[in-house]
């Protein structure tokens, strides 16, 4: 029964990505219009896909649910905002002190001053 629900999954992660990509975008109502019939993702011709404003966007949970595929959340990577690598590295990793050597961080070079420039800034010409 494993095989037959990841065999599922794939077909319909297949039309997933097909509806996301043939997608029609309506630039004047800013939202997206499937361009096809999908019957296993349950969506018409002319069904609006994503929009910008008070709408609920489609969810590929939600329809693995509904073809009553059990624990459908381990064949969906977690959301960016839940977490993942990206997210780990830029909390944990990013926000470590480095800790280099104490001498190199506290040497500073002299500072030397500053030459009057030649011919009074206005370079080598010889006029």
């Amino acid at each position: 029964m494993g095989l037959a629900q990841k065999e599922m999954v794939d077909e319909l992660k297949v039309q997933w990505r097909k509806l996301w990509q043939e997608r029609i975008d309506d630039k004047l109502r800013a939202e997206g219009i499937a361009a096809d019939d999908y019957f296993k993702l349950f969506v018409e011709k002319g069904t609006v896909i994503h929009a910008t404003r008070d709408f609920r966007t489609l969810n590929f949970k939600d329809i693995l649910e509904q073809h009553q595929i059990a624990n459908a959340d381990r064949f969906i990577p977690p959301c960016p905002q839940v977490g993942g690598w990206t997210k780990f590295i830029k909390t944990q990793m990013a926000n470590q002190k480095r800790q280099g050597n104490r001498r190199v961080s506290d040497y500073r070079e002299e500072q030397r001053e500053c030459q009057q420039p030649k011919k009074g800034g206005r370079g080598w010409l010889h006029i």
